[in-house]
């Protein structure tokens, strides 16, 4: 089996290197826990999904949730891509690394009126609204602003993505969008209301999918109330079907961009909707198998019934297996002589739910370096100051050569905003 993110991820001579650059060396000089991703990783990722829409009216826009650094979405910005947030601080952190408000879909449930007002003046294309209460707020601040915001309706399609509970997002039991059953009556609605103009529909239906069937269900069902719609005099240019393609972590085989792309223009095509605009949300498919996060080995404590290997990354640096309980793979950097033996990579949190990977075959020693792969998405993005731990750097492989995007966060960081009781 290849590894994870290859090939810009490969052994060479026994070194891990990514896009050239050892890992051990990188852990070494900047320090770990470590962040390094692959500029050219991303790239490629974009390039999948453009083959495929080349030719055809469209906007990629970068679900900038899955890794926020400023580096990534300038690297993003500056390959033509719009964005797709979920926060005011997301669209300032968008017009800070050179994106375009006018390239920005702003989605989430529980936008509050000053957000709104803040993506109105800056002028992001399209807000993605989640219900009616959202409708009548919307239109009561883009009123008072002044303006119009451009809506496209978000519709739970309830179709089953296959995927983790906490990440699947399309199920009629799921806080998002607007049930499918209601999508009429919420565009009459929306039509109706001052300040605000309908331009598309939208459906976002989980995270990690690994399958087409999904999307081509959730397609179907928008389609069908895009004729239902339009049938009501009520015009939609665009229709955006989300994204959450997943990737491999372990053993996934998930389709490759331009074949879920293919699958959708061609099912868009048969049912006489070609000459729409499509939009598209990716994020893990842009950013996931980019990035590894780099940690040195503290500890080793052999045990009964368990060994933990106890290293310097933690929970508070990768909330993802303490969460998902997700399953990431883990290499030495450099590969010791020796036999292996079935060790719990843990961190120094804390909480039994501290760990990165449990039974991992390997051959350790203090001091070496670990690299967890496929981290570059929900990694960083997730991360914290649980325990008062500084988060870790941030390293972006730019044609090779390594250039530090984040520098470690330091003890004083973290109490900067606080205050003692006078």
């Amino acid at each position: 089996m290849s590894l994870p993110g290859a090939p810009y991820l490969a052994r060479h001579g026994g070194d891990l290197q990514l896009d050239g650059c050892s890992l051990d060396a990188l852990a070494r000089e900047f320090g770990t826990p470590l962040y390094v991703y692959s500029q050219r990783a991303m790239l490629d990722a974009v390039a999948s999904y453009r083959r495929a829409l080349a030719g055809r009216p469209h906007l990629i826009c970068y679900a900038m949730k899955a890794n926020p650094s400023l580096a990534v979405l300038q690297t993003f910005a500056q390959a033509g891509c719009g964005f797709d947030i979920v926060s005011a601080g997301e669209l300032e952190r968008v017009l800070a690394a050179g994106g375009e408000a006018s390239r920005v879909v702003f989605s989430g449930v529980g936008k509050t009126r000053a957000e709104m007002r803040r993506a109105l003046q800056a002028g992001v294309r399209c807000f993605n609204v989640e219900s009616h209460g959202e409708l009548d707020l919307l239109s009561q601040v883009a009123v008072a602003e002044g303006r119009t915001a451009p809506v496209s309706l978000r519709i739970n399609p309830d179709v089953d993505a296959g995927t983790h509970p906490y990440i699947s997002t399309g199920l009629k039991d799921n806080k998002f969008g607007i049930a499918h059953d209601e999508a009429l009556a919420s565009y009459r609605h929306a039509a109706s209301l001052p300040g605000l103009q309908v331009v598309g529909i939208d459906c976002h239906i989980g995270s990690q999918i690994t399958q087409v069937e999904p999307y081509l269900d959730a397609l179907d069902r928008l389609l069908d109330l895009v004729e239902a719609v339009e049938a009501e005099g009520i015009a939609l240019q665009h229709i955006d079907v989300g994204g959450g393609l997943g990737i491999q972590y372990a053993t996934e085989a998930p389709p490759q961009a331009d074949e879920l792309v293919t699958r959708l223009l061609q099912r868009i095509d048969a049912r006489g909707h070609g000459h729409r605009e499509l939009l598209m949300e990716p994020g893990r498919s842009l950013v996931g198998n980019a990035g590894v996060l780099l940690t040195e080995v503290l500890y080793l404590k052999p045990g009964a019934t368990k060994n933990f290997c106890i290293v310097d990354a933690a929970m508070n640096d990768l909330m993802r297996p303490a969460m998902y309980e997700a399953w990431m793979a883990i290499e030495a950097c450099r590969p010791r002589g020796g036999t292996a033996a079935a060790w719990d990579v843990v961190g120094p949190v804390c909480e039994s739910g501290d760990w990165l990977g449990r039974g991992r075959e390997l051959v350790l020693q203090p001091g070496d370096m670990l690299a967890v792969l496929s981290a570059g998405a929900y990694g960083m993005s997730m991360a914290s100051n649980y325990n008062s731990r500084a988060r870790a750097a941030e390293i972006l492989l730019v044609d090779g050569r390594p250039v530090l995007v984040r520098e470690r966060e330091q003890i004083q960081d973290l109490m900067a905003r606080e205050r003692l009781l006078p």
